[in-house]
C-alpha cells in the first residue's frame, strides 16, 4: 500500500538525484563502464574457451566469475542508465522483485565461486601432484553447480522475506535499483522476524566463503614458506596474487554494505558503496585477472598478432 492507502504495484527509483548535467555525465561514465565490463569478461570467456593453454580448473572457475560478473552488471547497469536518462524510473512490483532476486543470486554465487577458486589453489599449491586427480572436471562441475545452488538458496530465502513485507510508506525508492536497504524504509508493516532470517543468511554465505577462503590461504601460505628460494615463492605467490586482489575487493565492499549496523540509514553512503560493487568490479576482474597473469598476457598477444595478419592480408 502507498500514502493513499492503495496496494503498491509499482515503485518509483530515484536514482542519484543530481543536477542534469551531472547526471549527462555519470550517464556517459557507466555506459563506458559497462562496455568495457561485457568486452572484458566475454573477451576473457572467449579466449579461455578457445586456447588449449587455458583448459584447467582455474580457467574453468575464471570463466564462470566472468559469466557472473556479465549477468550481474547487467542486471543493474541498463537500469541505471535508463534511471539517469529519465531522471527517475517507474518499476514494476514483479519486475523489481525479479532484479532483486537475480542481484542476490550473483551476488550470492559470486561468494560461493570465490570461496572455490581459492580451494583450487590450495590444491594446486599444496598438493601439486594430485591437482590433476583432485580436480577431475567431474569434480569441477560440482564444485561449480554447488556454488550456484547456494546461491539459488539464499536468492529464494532472501527474495521471499523481502517481498512478503507490506510497502505503504511512499512508492518512491531512493536508490538506483531495487536492494534491501531502500525497501526496508518503504516497510509499513514489522520486519524484525524477515531481517533476522535475512542477515542470518547473509553471514552464513558470507563467512563460509570467507572461512574457506582464509584456511586455504593459511596453507598456502605455510607451503610457500617453506620454499627456499626466493623466485621459487615469488612465483608460486603470483598464482595466487590476482584471487586474492579480487576478494579483497568483492568481500570487503559486501560486508561494508549488509553487516554493517544502521543499515538503510546513509542511503547516500550505500549509493556510492553499491556502485563499486555492482558497476567497478565487475569491470576490474578481467584487466585484475589479465594484467597479472603471464599465460593471458601472452594469449592476448598472439591473439592481436593473428588479427593484426588477417587484417595485412585483407588489404
Amino acid at each position: 500500500m502507498a500514502e493513499n492507502g492503495t496496494v503498491v504495484r509499482e515503485f518509483i527509483l530515484m536514482g542519484f538525484q543530481v543536477q542534469a548535467e551531472l547526471q549527462v555525465g555519470l550517464f556517459f561514465v557507466f555506459l563506458v563502464l559497462y562496455l568495457l565490463t561485457m568486452a572484458g569478461n566475454l573477451g576473457m570467456i572467449v579466449l579461455i574457451q578457445s586456447d588449449s593453454r587455458f583448459q584447467t580448473p582455474m580457467y574453468f572457475f575464471l570463466s564462470h566469475l566472468s559469466f557472473l560478473d556479465i549477468c550481474y552488471s547487467s542486471v543493474i547497469v541498463p537500469q541505471l542508465l535508463e534511471t539517469l536518462n529519465t531522471d527517475k524510473m517507474v518499476i514494476a512490483y514483479e519486475r523489481c522483485a525479479t532484479q532483486f532476486f537475480f542481484f542476490t543470486l550473483c551476488a550470492s554465487t559470486e561468494c560461493f565461486l570465490l570461496a572455490v577458486m581459492a580451494y583450487d589453489r590450495y590444491v594446486a599449491v599444496c598438493n601439486p601432484l594430485l591437482y590433476a586427480t583432485a580436480m577431475t572436471p567431474q569434480t569441477r562441475l560440482g564444485l561449480v553447480a554447488g556454488a550456484y545452488a547456494g546461491g539459488m538458496l539464499n536468492s529464494v530465502i532472501r527474495t521471499g522475506c523481502t517481498f512478503s513485507i507490506s510497502f505503504c510508506k511512499s512508492k518512491h525508492v531512493d536508490f538506483f535499483f531495487c536492494d534491501l536497504p531502500p525497501l526496508l524504509k518503504l516497510a509499513c508493516s514489522e520486519t524484525r522476524l524477515q531481517e533476522q532470517v535475512i542477515y542470518v543468511f547473509a553471514f552464513l554465505v558470507i563467512t563460509t566463503s570467507i572461512s574457506v577462503i582464509l584456511i586455504s590461504y593459511l596453507f598456502i601460505i605455510w607451503a610457500i614458506l617453506k620454499i627456499h628460494t626466493v623466485s621459487g615463492k615469488a612465483r608460486t605467490f603470483s598464482t595466487c596474487a590476482s584471487h586474492m586482489t579480487a576478494v579483497a575487493l568483492f568481500f570487503g565492499t559486501l560486508m561494508f554494505m549488509y553487516l554493517k549496523g544502521n543499515m538503510g540509514k546513509s542511503l547516500g553512503e550505500d549509493k556510492i558503496v553499491s556502485v563499486f560493487y555492482t558497476v567497478v568490479i565487475p569491470m576490474l576482474n578481467p584487466m585484475i585477472y589479465s594484467l597479472r597473469n603471464k599465460e593471458v598476457k601472452e594469449a592476448l598477444k598472439t591473439a592481436f598478432d593473428k588479427m593484426r595478419v588477417c587484417k595485412w592480408n585483407k588489404s
